[in-house]
C-alpha cells in the first residue's frame, strides 16, 4: 500500500498497518492482502466479484477486517461479500471504504453485502465511509446490506459517514425469526452540495423479533438528505424506527418512517424530528467563551456522540 492508501486505512478502520487476525484488504478493485484464522475461514468468489467469510459455530472473542480503499480517480468498483456466522459465534467485523480522488473523474464503490446469522449467533458490524482528495471528480459510496437473522441471533450496526463523500445511497434489508434482534446506529453529515439517502426495511417474521434504527444526521450548506424506514411487525413482535436531524443553513432534510402491523401483538413504534440548533444553546456555550462557529461545533459533536 502507498501512503494515501495507508491513510485511508487508518480513517475507516484504525489502524496503519496490516492488522493481526483475519482480514481481506481491498485496494482499487483488487486484493492487498488477506488472512484467515482456525475460525473464520475467506474464500474468494469463483468469478472475481467478492468473498465468502465463514466463521465457525462457537467462535468468540475474534474480529474479522474487511476494508475497501481507492485512490484511483476513475474507478467504478463493486463488490458482493456473504458472510456464514455459525450458531453460536460471537464476532466483530470492521468495514467501511475511504475513497481518495485527486482527479476530475468519478471514483465509486458499490458494496453489497449479505449476512446469513445463525440460531443464538452474534455480530457487530462497525463501518464507517470516508472521502478525500483535492480533484474535482465525485466520491460516491453506495453500500448495500441484506441480513437474514435465524432463531435468537443479533446484529447490531455502526455506521458512521461525516466527511468527504458527495454522493451515498445506503440500503438496508433485514428478516428476523423468532427471537432475533436488530440494532442500527446511523449517524451522518453532509456538507456542500453533497446528498444521502438512507433506506431501511425490515420484517420482524417471528414471535419476540425485535429492531431498534436509530438515525441521526447534520446538513449543512446546500446538502440535501432523505431518510427512509418501513419496519414489518408479522408476529409478537417490536419494532423502533427514530430519524433525528439538525438542518442548518440552506439545506433540506426528508424523514419518512413507517410502520406496518400485521398482527395483532406487534408494537411498533416510529419517531422523526428536524430542526436547527436551539439559540438558547449557542447563546449558552458563546458566554463560555466560544465563538458561534465553535459553539455550534461543540453541539453537533455532542449530537452525533
Amino acid at each position: 500500500m502507498d501512503q494515501i492508501q495507508k491513510q485511508l486505512l487508518a480513517e475507516v478502520a484504525g489502524f496503519h498497518e496490516i492488522p493481526t487476525g483475519a482480514y481481506n484488504i481491498r485496494a482499487n478493485g483488487e486484493s492487498s492482502g488477506w488472512n484467515t484464522t482456525a475460525n473464520i475461514d475467506i474464500v474468494p468468489k469463483e468469478n472475481g466479484s467478492g468473498i465468502e467469510i465463514y466463521v465457525k459455530p462457537g467462535t468468540k472473542k475474534e474480529s474479522l477486517h474487511i476494508p475497501v480503499l481507492l485512490s484511483q480517480s476513475g474507478l467504478e468498483d463493486t463488490v458482493y461479500n456473504d458472510f456464514f456466522i455459525g450458531e453460536g459465534a460471537d464476532i466483530v467485523i470492521i468495514a467501511g471504504c475511504g475513497i481518495h480522488n485527486g482527479g476530475s473523474k468519478k471514483t465509486q464503490h458499490d458494496g453489497i453485502h449479505t449476512f446469513y446469522i445463525e440460531k443464538g449467533a452474534k455480530v457487530k458490524y462497525i463501518e464507517k465511509h470516508y472521502g478525500q482528495g483535492e480533484g474535482t471528480g465525485e466520491r460516491v459510496l453506495n453500500p448495500k446490506t441484506v441480513i437474514h437473522i435465524n432463531e435468537d441471533g443479533y446484529m447490531e450496526i455502526n455506521s458512521v459517514q461525516i466527511k468527504g463523500v458527495d454522493s451515498t445511497i445506503r440500503e438496508t434489508e433485514a428478516n428476523l425469526k423468532e427471537g432475533a434482534t436488530l440494532v442500527v446506529k446511523e449517524k451522518i453529515m453532509t456538507h456542500d452540495s453533497q446528498t444521502a439517502e438512507t433506506s431501511f426495511s425490515v420484517v420482524l417474521n417471528g414471535k419476540r423479533a425485535s429492531a431498534n434504527i436509530v438515525s441521526r444526521s447534520v446538513a449543512r450548506d446546500m446538502s440535501r438528505q432523505l431518510f427512509l424506514s418501513r419496519v414489518y411487525g408479522n408476529a409478537d413482535c417490536t419494532g423502533h424506527t427514530e430519524c433525528d436531524s439538525i438542518i442548518m443553513d440552506d439545506a433540506y432534510v426528508g424523514a419518512i418512517p413507517e410502520i406496518h402491523a400485521n398482527h395483532q401483538d406487534a408494537s411498533l413504534v416510529h419517531e422523526a424530528a428536524i430542526g436547527k440548533i436551539a439559540g438558547e444553546q449557542l447563546i449558552k456555550l458563546m458566554t463560555l467563551g466560544l465563538t458561534k462557529k465553535e459553539a455550534e461545533a461543540q453541539i453537533i459533536n455532542g449530537f452525533l456522540k
